[in-house]
């Protein structure tokens, strides 16, 4: 795969044709597409929900540090930029 260049200036957003959901069953935020389903962790369900497609990435990491005070603030940064970095490369989102 291509390197993705993701940065704070990045607007991301799903993939055409993929909807993020609760599901109340799995009590797990999943990734639905056409073929399937992708089951997500809390982070990437917290992360995938903040993405509207007019949000930058750092504006995302600051309605996260500001919803997670308790979690170090570059922590919260650096999982958020490998996340959308990951999420890009596994077709999942798009970006700006």
């Amino acid at each position: 795969m291509s390197d993705v260049l993701i940065d704070g200036r990045s607007v991301c957003r799903l993939r055409p044709g993929w909807r993020l959901q609760w599901e109340e069953a799995q009590q797990r935020h999943v990734l639905l597409y056409p073929e399937g389903m992708v089951q997500l962790n809390d982070t990437a369900g917290a992360i995938l929900a903040q993405l509207d497609g007019q949000r930058d990435v750092d504006a995302v990491i600051a309605t996260l540090q500001a919803h997670y005070p308790e979690a170090p603030a570059t922590a919260i940064a650096e999982d958020v930029h490998e996340f959308m970095v990951d999420a890009a490369q596994q077709g999942w989102i798009h970006h700006d």
